[in-house]
């Protein structure tokens, strides 16, 4: 694929990852280790407290409220269509907890299928693909700026980031790893572990802010926090570059894992990337008890339902995950939502 990049000149520069505050520990061969940079990128974004710009937090005028409410609803059917898993650990957030997940993962969604398959689908070349993803990005950013857009996704984020102090810190790495998925040069380890901070981790951080409004944290605690939402982030994208090697490698051209030749790779490679999966998923439950306690059952779900998936693709022989995506079944997704919402810890305060 020819790549025919430009550079986006309605963001700022990305900020490099910076390292987790646990970012020492070893991890497997996958390269994906958090990139050290300058770094409040990570503390900033764990902020307890809203609305830090400035700008108005909310939606005012009878106008705008139902316009909004349209937006927010819009972003849920997103989630619907594309996520059971992360649809039920929605449904365990409080009632505006969850609009704002809904409304983050709805842009996140947007944006990967202008960079997956849906663009390139209805037609659009690469370079088109790029434009789009700017002008997303752009649109973005103007919404978050005035508290409106023509987009309804875009305006349930806008309200959502508007009302969380989500801001360009945490939106412009996430654009630059869509943008980066046009791009058909492999990765090496440094690549994939930015990759892997702007499109899963501070996705993890965007929620974190929703979860930690009007909550009091100490430090040490936002920041283990942090360092949680970014490990489960980037424990939920590894399961899924694992789970979906056959159409990422088929379809896409691409490769998640530097080092590892997918065509040949042996259960002992695949067990040395599940292990760094795993060290992920340890980290972020080190945090989980730290989280208020409507998030916190959710979160647990989530984190349960990935957790089972990595025992599946532990469970799966290398070879097999070529032809075949492991799943959780209903039943098992509605036992794990049970287990988090009611087991030990599920409603200490």
């Amino acid at each position: 694929m020819t790549d025919t990049r430009r550079a986006a000149p309605t963001s700022p520069k990305s900020p490099t990852p910076p390292a987790r505050p646990d970012a020492s520990r070893t991890q497997a061969t996958s390269g994906t280790t958090g990139a050290a940079g300058s770094a409040d990128a990570a503390s900033s974004a764990s902020a307890s407290s809203a609305g830090a710009s400035g700008r108005p937090t909310a939606a005012t005028g009878a106008q705008l409220e139902k316009y909004t409410a349209a937006a927010l609803a819009s972003a849920a059917q997103v989630i619907g269509v594309y996520s059971t898993s992360f649809g039920l650990a929605c449904r365990l957030l409080g009632p505006r907890e969850r609009s704002q997940v809904t409304s983050i993962y709805a842009l996140v969604r947007v944006a990967d299928e202008i960079v997956d398959g849906a663009a390139s689908q209805a037609g659009l070349p690469t370079a088109a693909q790029r434009t789009a993803l700017d002008e997303l990005e752009a649109e973005t950013l103007r919404a978050i700026d005035t508290g409106f857009s023509t987009n309804l996704i875009v305006h349930a984020f806008a309200d959502t980031a508007r009302a969380t102090g989500i801001d360009a810190r945490l939106t412009a790495p996430f654009f630059a790893s869509m943008r980066r998925d046009l791009d058909s040069a492999p990765f090496d380890a440094a690549g994939i572990a930015e990759y892997i901070y702007g499109s899963a981790e501070v996705v993890g951080l965007m929620c974190l802010r929703s979860f930690l409004q009007q909550t009091e944290r100490s430090d040490a605690e936002l920041r283990m926090l942090s360092a949680g939402s970014r490990s489960l982030g980037a424990a939920f994208q590894k399961v899924n570059f694992l789970r979906d090697i056959a159409a990422d490698r088929d379809d896409l051209g691409r490769n998640y894992f530097p080092g590892v030749n997918l065509l040949t790779m042996t259960d002992a490679e695949k067990n040395l990337l599940l292990d760094d999966m795993d060290a992920d998923l340890d980290a972020a439950a080190r945090a989980l008890p730290l989280l208020p306690l409507g998030s916190r059952r959710a979160v647990a779900t989530a984190h349960g339902l990935f957790a089972s998936l990595a025992v599946k693709l532990r469970e799966t022989p290398a070879r097999a995950l070529l032809s075949t995506r492991v799943r959780v079944s209903n039943p098992e997704k509605v036992m794990i939502a049970l287990g988090a919402a009611l087991g030990p810890g599920a409603w200490k305060k």
